[in-house]
């Protein structure tokens, strides 16, 4: 059997819990198919673009972006906790756990690209914010993720630093807003097919399903 060859843009913030658990699913319905050859470009989406470099509290955070009572954020907490657990990765929310800006999170993958490590990297920041509860914002921070996945210290804190690829990714950005994207995740196969937030591996399998019979 022939292989098919499947395009994935995933628009996402390293903030958003659901942008890896909609990354475990979708891992899950690859995995159904033995036969297709998969490419993933991750693109840039800030939830909290106007955050200051202290970052905020996630309840009181919550509270007014959401107006989510403290009771209904513990409760939304447990619950990604526990469907975190089921797909594999580890959510370490706690009464002290902060949401941050994530511009400098997304120059660094946007350099990564070019090393074919930015899943690989996306990854690590997913675990080094919500499983270790590090700060996105810190160069250091960033610098130790790239490591992790074998990226070039130096050359990331420069990269962090002279803030190279920031006007690219704010560009990137707003292109995808342009283009109706309001939340995330948002994924996109082929260029053509939007999948709006985490949906279950069934439903994505099954649109894999069509788009890949239709390319055959």
């Amino acid at each position: 059997m022939a292989t098919k060859h499947l395009q994935i843009d995933i628009v996402s913030d390293v903030m958003c819990p659901w942008c890896i658990v909609g990354y475990r699913r979708l891992e899950q319905a690859l995995s159904q198919f033995d036969d297709l050859d998969v490419t993933v470009q991750w693109h840039p989406f800030e939830l909290n673009p106007s955050m200051g470099p202290e970052g905020q509290h996630l309840g009181e955070h919550i509270a007014e972006k959401y107006g989510s009572t403290p009771e209904q954020s513990a409760q939304n907490r447990q619950r990604l906790t526990q469907m975190g657990a089921d797909l594999g990765f580890t959510f370490n929310f706690s009464d002290s756990s902060r949401i941050y800006n994530t511009l400098l999170a997304h120059q660094l993958l946007y350099w990564a690209a070019d090393s074919g490590k930015q899943t690989e990297l996306k990854l690590a920041l997913f675990k080094s914010y919500f499983t270790e509860q590090n700060n996105p914002d810190n160069i250091e921070v960033l610098v130790d993720a790239a490591t992790s996945v074998g990226l070039d210290a130096n050359e990331a804190r420069e990269v962090l630093t002279d803030k190279r690829y920031e006007k690219a990714v704010k560009q990137e950005e707003q292109l995808w807003i342009s283009r109706g994207i309001q939340a995330v995740p948002a994924i996109v196969f082929n260029q053509q097919y939007l999948v709006s937030g985490a949906q279950e591996p069934a439903t994505i399998a099954e649109l894999i399903t069509k788009l890949t019979t239709t390319a055959a």
